[in-house]
């Protein structure tokens, strides 16, 4: 009886010792690489993903806008609590290039610009991400157009985006994310939906997982 005993409490004590060890050594941030969490401070990196374009068309169903081959952001980790949670992003810079457009009366793209920067990004372990601006400010981009008659700066505001990140290809997603002109001729249409498509997200070059 005693030998079964203290084989029971020996038994016990194992399991409770398990369940005390295993929380923490299964526990991992909401951003994780192959390398193990990703770590306040470091620079996420992306460009668009493979055979895709980033626009701002018209009409969120339209293909009348601007369409850049190039793009690409830079965002610096500022929290990666433990998941289930929110990670926190400063995004210093959001890039594009070799624009192009095929709106009438529009001889090309010079530029697009995004201001205002740097924006928060928050990721969620339901893989919601969620870029605002500065209290304050909002979300805005300067696209640049030549035309017959000259060249003419279009201004485009939101007060937010929304994307989702996908584990399967380490991507976020933007689609029609939509702007509202503020300023510029009639040229420059009087919406512009966001879509663009960056993979993979990179931290040293390891692909970022959302936990």
């Amino acid at each position: 009886m005693r030998t079964r005993s203290l084989l029971a409490l020996a038994g016990t004590v194992a399991a409770l010792s398990l369940t005390a060890v295993t929380p923490a050594s299964a526990a991992g941030a909401v951003l994780t690489t192959a390398n193990g969490d990703v770590a306040v401070g470091d620079v996420l990196n992306a460009s668009l993903a493979s055979g895709t374009t980033a626009t701002l068309y018209s009409s969120a169903t339209g293909t009348s806008g601007v369409s850049c081959a190039s793009s690409g952001f830079s965002a610096t980790v500022t929290d990666n609590p433990t998941a289930p949670g929110t990670a926190t992003e400063s995004l210093t810079a959001h890039t594009f290039g070799s624009c192009t457009a095929n709106v009438i009366g529009v001889l090309g793209v010079t530029s697009v610009t995004v201001n205002n920067l740097p924006y928060t990004t928050s990721v969620s372990s339901g893989g919601t991400v969620t870029v605002t601006p500065a209290s304050g400010s909002t979300i805005q981009t300067t696209v640049v157009l030549r035309t017959l008659l000259g060249s003419i700066n279009c201004v485009y505001q939101a007060p937010s985006l929304t994307g989702t990140a996908n584990n399967a290809d380490n991507s976020i997603n933007f689609a029609s994310q939509q702007f509202t002109k503020t300023s510029g001729s009639s040229l420059c249409f009087a919406n512009g939906y966001f879509t663009a498509k960056y993979s993979p997200v990179t931290d040293a070059g390891a692909a970022v997982t959302v936990n």
